[in-house]
């Protein structure tokens, strides 16, 4: 019996976070339903609104406003913005009338879930981190649905309606696309017989982990190659300084230090089939890309993230073994450097940080989500 074809709007903004689970979901329901579906995506101006876009699905723009839980000058340009962007929602949910509304939270998704309930749209959202933004927080107060990635977060909506199903990832980033290792390892011009580090600073980079690294090259590359990931805005000046650093370094050693500015899907993809160690901030994507790829990892959570939700992803996921967490107060290199060698050194440690990480990972969750989605609209 073929579905009906029913309307979906997504929403949700601010990074990446936030715009690549909401993907994840969209193609798989896309891939469910055979198309037989209208999908449509309802937030603030972003550059990864072209991923919507080259799936064929809609992109309406509406005011960013972000709540704060403090003083800040911006919240007096931020309210009125904020029941600006209500009114605009308004107004396109009355056009588009969707049958279901998923939300990631963040910038600009409260005005589309009130605007639904207005309306008596059912709504599903889901909570990456450990602990839920306050969009979310109040967002759940109107969802019928609320999924989460970690067990920790199920204390702050209601059991009822709530289900740990994972993080959504991007079919392009799951290991079940990827090379083998040694392959992923020749591929991207490394040596496979010597231990690979992939450093990730989220999306947008991180200045202070890239300073880490560059500064510690001497120490870091006699012990193993470095797939360095600076972020697009940081990427010359991290070229500039690891070029001044390597001169003082035997020439041995450069071929095991390349830079890269940005990680598309399948680059990323590729990368984690190469590493051997990951070190990384703690948002809840990475991780669950990490976990996916069964890869031991080091954590350095973003000490200014909002309510610390890095540090809590982090520990949360080091609880199940697959991760050592270095906190950057602690970030000193003859730290980093122990940890190093007892997880790259030890095939036991490696090993059961790997089926940790593969134990922690679901990588269904964007097919569980999007048949819950689904189920809501029929």
């Amino acid at each position: 019996m073929a579905l009906k074809k029913i309307k979906i709007l997504l929403t949700g903004g601010g990074t990446g976070g936030h715009i690549y689970p909401l993907i994840a979901v969209a193609d798989s329901l896309i891939k469910i339903t055979k198309e037989s579906v209208e999908i449509f995506y309802l937030g603030p101006e972003n550059p990864l609104n072209n991923e919507f876009k080259e799936r064929g699905i809609k992109v309406y723009k509406i005011l960013s406003s972000k709540l704060r839980r403090y003083f800040d000058l911006a919240n007096f340009l931020d309210i009125p913005k904020f029941f600006l962007s209500c009114f605009q929602t308004l107004w396109r949910l009355y056009w588009l009338m969707p049958d279901v509304v998923f939300s990631k939270g963040g910038p600009g998704a409260l005005a589309v879930i009130l605007a639904a309930k207005f309306y008596f749209i059912p709504v599903i959202i889901h909570e990456s981190d450990a602990i839920p933004g306050l969009t979310n927080k109040i967002s759940s107060h109107f969802a019928k649905r609320i999924g989460i990635s970690f067990k920790r977060t199920a204390s702050f909506f209601p059991a009822s309606k709530t289900a740990l199903v994972g993080h959504p990832l991007r079919p392009t980033v799951l290991p079940e696309q990827a090379i083998g290792k040694e392959a992923a390892k020749q591929f991207l011009s490394f040596d496979v017989n010597i231990p690979l580090l992939l450093v990730l600073g989220g999306s947008q980079g991180s200045t202070r982990i890239n300073n880490f690294i560059i500064n510690n090259l001497d120490k870091l590359l006699p012990l193993a190659q470095i797939y360095h990931q600076t972020g697009k805005n940081n990427y010359q000046e991290a070229l500039a300084a690891s070029g001044e650093v390597l001169r003082n370094i035997d020439q041995s050693f450069h071929s095991r230090y390349h830079l890269v500015d940005f990680l598309d899907s399948m680059k990323l993809r590729d990368s984690l089939a190469a590493a051997d160690l990951v070190i990384s901030r703690a948002g809840a994507g990475t991780i669950f890309e990490i976990a996916a790829f069964g890869k031991p990892s080091i954590l350095i959570p973003l000490p200014e993230a909002a309510s610390h939700h890095q540090l809590f992803n982090a520990y949360d996921y080091a609880e199940s073994g697959a991760a050592v967490v270095i906190e950057e107060a602690n970030l000193k290199i003859n730290i980093v450097l122990n940890q190093i060698q007892k997880i790259l050194f030890s095939s036991q440690n490696i090993s059961s940080m790997a089926e940790a990480a593969r134990s922690f990972a679901r990588p269904q969750a964007a097919e569980i989500i999007a048949r819950e989605i689904l189920k809501l609209g029929f």
